[in-house]
């Protein structure tokens, strides 16, 4: 039984430990997968003026004010709930889309604020690490 337990434990270390080799995202990827995910409704400078944006009955959010609405802190695992779709599971009405493709691929460590590193897909926390470097205080 012992050995059995010891054997998962460093199954699970062995995984962490190739996850953390990875090199983090810059903020240079996730802007092309803004682009490519998020521009037709929040627009290319993320302020929520997309070309769809009109036809979406709901105004897009200003994505360059997240920190700014929230006292100054950029809110890490808010913003990934929101991208994953976490957060939006309870929303009535047109909302965002989900985006599984942000899902798929590697993993890389990530600390969302609590000091825990969490296995996330890479894809997500490119486009969190974009977020927060377009982040405006005016």
């Amino acid at each position: 039984m012992r050995g059995g337990i010891w054997a998962v434990s460093a199954a699970g270390l062995l995984a962490l430990g190739a996850c953390m080799q990875a090199s983090m995202p810059e903020p240079a990827d996730g802007r092309a997968l803004f682009m490519d995910y998020c521009a037709a409704c929040h627009g290319s400078t993320a302020v929520g003026n997309g070309p769809m944006a009109a036809d979406l009955g709901v105004t897009p959010a200003d994505l360059t004010h997240i920190a700014a609405r929230r006292g100054g802190d950029f809110p890490r695992a808010e913003v990934l709930s929101m991208i994953d779709g976490y957060a939006r599971s309870s929303m009535d009405g047109p909302g965002m889309p989900e985006f599984g493709e942000l899902l798929k691929g590697d993993e890389v460590p990530l600390d969302t604020g609590d000091g825990i590193l969490t296995p996330t897909p890479r894809k997500m926390v490119a486009l969190l690490e974009y977020l927060e470097s377009i982040q405006r205080t005016d």
